[in-house]
């Protein structure tokens, strides 16, 4: 009866079901997995404060069983942390998770899956991009030229104003067209 521990406050817990899809359970569930990913430095207790300060090592992150599989796991943690070099807080963590759950609307979806498939972030994802993609989705398993030819069908098909790479909204109308997007981009906790 009174040996319950409380890792977040109520008024924690309803502020992160607030700005995530996630019920409260959830939220305690990923509190959990991100302490199970580095139990040295993520207490089991947390304020606040250390919520959004205490960073995971991304090696760390990358190592948990939702991830492990995952060709771009390196990419997500880069597209969701403050630093920008795939170190996770719990807030990013719990980010990342949200919008790959199965709850995140589409468009959400869409913004982050561009994130990460934008390679060299200059907020376009031109051949360089589609190649970096190409090659994890297929663990080169086909050859350069191949690689090749399939990035440039890609540009061919999707590049509206024909400047050579996928602005946002063009990337975003390849996508809707495409009904497995949705059930392939979602982790489970």
């Amino acid at each position: 009866m009174g040996n319950k521990v409380v890792t977040f406050t109520d008024q924690q817990l309803e502020d992160y079901q607030d700005c995530t899809f996630f019920t409260r359970k959830e939220i305690l569930r990923v509190h959990q997995r991100f302490h199970e990913a580095s139990p040295d430095l993520v207490p089991v207790i947390m304020t606040e404060g250390q919520a959004s300060t205490i960073q995971v090592p991304r090696e760390r992150i990358e190592r948990l069983p939702e991830l492990v599989e995952n060709p771009f796991k390196g990419r997500m943690c880069e597209a969701f942390s403050r630093d920008g070099d795939g170190n996770l807080t719990f807030e990013d963590f719990l980010d990342l998770l949200s919008v790959f759950s199965e709850q995140a609307p589409r468009d959400i979806k869409v913004y982050y899956a561009f994130k990460i498939y934008d390679y060299d972030r200059d907020g376009f994802i031109g051949q360089s991009d589609l190649l970096n993609v190409i090659t994890a989705l297929t663990r080169n398993e086909l050859s350069l030229e191949e690689h090749q030819q399939i990035a440039e069908k890609v540009i061919e098909e999707a590049d509206v104003d024909g400047d050579g790479k996928l602005s946002y909204l063009e990337f975003e109308h390849v996508i809707t067209r495409a009904p497995d997007f949705i059930s392939t981009f979602h982790i489970r906790i």
